[in-house]
């Protein structure tokens, strides 16, 4: 029987003492993950002008010898970064618009404006529509259906949040008389249209146009498609009639694109947008929503300091005799509470 010293016992279980073992280390598994990206020098600045299925029509080099239209994909970094129709954007990769070629969306420049909508009152959720836009058209019908007060509303406070400048215009008014109805806005100063179902004053609305980026939108049916057509004559936007049971509009634009518009007064760009019943205002808040009444916002200048401005408010100056009294202000104060709650 062999016995070990200290020693040799030692020696013994060093060689299955793991701690002893050494480990060639991992570079790339032990190097700590960073958040630096690429600057991406070489990037070139394009502008969407289309949108499909995570797809993108970028145009590039706009106005120059070298303008080009390309397809593009969104880069990973951005997959929770909303994309739309006017955005100015970083492009790498092939951009030379050859058959096939596919570039990458790296950033987005920053914005000068941005029209939002939500899904309805109470959703907080906002659906950015159209970026750097500065003038917006809301095209109503005198009948055909029916103009609605409070849908133009809606528009108008969500162009005064987004800092754009609202314009109205107003077709079909060989069916209807529209005067009734342009007298909610009057006070307003919005520059307004009217036209036929078969004219319109393209020469002063050319005029409002050129220079600028405009959007347009309204209530299916209304006739908007028809209009942008006889505006940007190669947009073939397709257009649609209103359906005689339900009286509504048919969806003829199902996505937002951007057309360059051509005038002897200026270019510009035309945004069409898919015709809409519904735009809610949850993202807004209610001092932009007052601002969209600016008729009445000077009335509230009188209201107690923390005034909500709805109907059970106390002294609100909403509710002053002289303002109750007049129908179409009257009609402007309902349809600011009804926003407002």
């Amino acid at each position: 029987m062999s016995w070990l010293t200290p020693d040799d016992e030692d020696e013994s279980y060093a060689s299955f003492d793991e701690s002893s073992i050494r480990v060639r280390p991992n570079p790339k598994a032990n190097r700590p993950r960073t958040k630096r990206r690429p600057e991406h020098a070489d990037a070139v600045v394009g502008m969407i002008t289309g949108v499909d299925r995570g797809r993108y029509t970028v145009l590039v080099d706009a106005d120059l010898k070298t303008e080009r239209t390309v397809l593009a994909a969104r880069a990973r970094e951005l997959s929770k970064t909303s994309i739309v129709i006017g955005d100015r954007v970083q492009l790498v990769g092939d951009t030379s618009a050859q058959p096939g070629s596919l570039s990458r969306i790296v950033s987005i420049n920053d914005r000068t404006t941005l029209l939002r909508r939500s899904a309805d009152d109470s959703d907080r959720v906002e659906r950015v529509i159209v970026a750097n836009a500065d003038q917006m058209m809301i095209v109503v019908a005198a009948a055909n259906p029916e103009p609605r007060v409070r849908l133009v509303d809606r528009y108008l406070v969500a162009a005064y949040d987004a800092g754009i400048t609202p314009m109205i215009c107003v077709t079909k008014a060989d069916l209807a008389d529209p005067a009734d109805f342009l007298s909610n806005f009057a006070d307003l100063g919005i520059t307004t249209f009217i036209s036929g179902r078969d004219s319109y004053p393209l020469e002063e609305i050319k005029e409002s146009l050129a220079g600028h980026e405009t959007v347009f939108v309204g209530h299916s049916g209304v006739g908007k498609s028809t209009l942008i057509n006889a505006l940007v004559p190669d947009a073939n936007r397709a257009t649609g009639d209103v359906n005689e049971v339900t009286g509504r509009g048919r969806h003829t634009s199902s996505s937002s694109v951007s057309f360059r518009f051509l005038s002897d007064r200026g270019n510009g760009w035309v945004i069409d947008t898919p015709g809409v019943r519904s735009f809610g205002l949850g993202h807004v808040t209610p001092e932009a929503i007052l601002r969209g009444f600016k008729d009445l916002s000077e009335l509230t200048k009188n209201c107690p300091r923390g005034c909500t401005h709805l109907a059970d408010a106390p002294d609100c100056a909403l509710d002053d005799s002289d303002s109750t009294t007049d129908d179409r202000t009257a009609g402007r104060i309902d349809s600011l509470r009804r926003l407002l709650s």
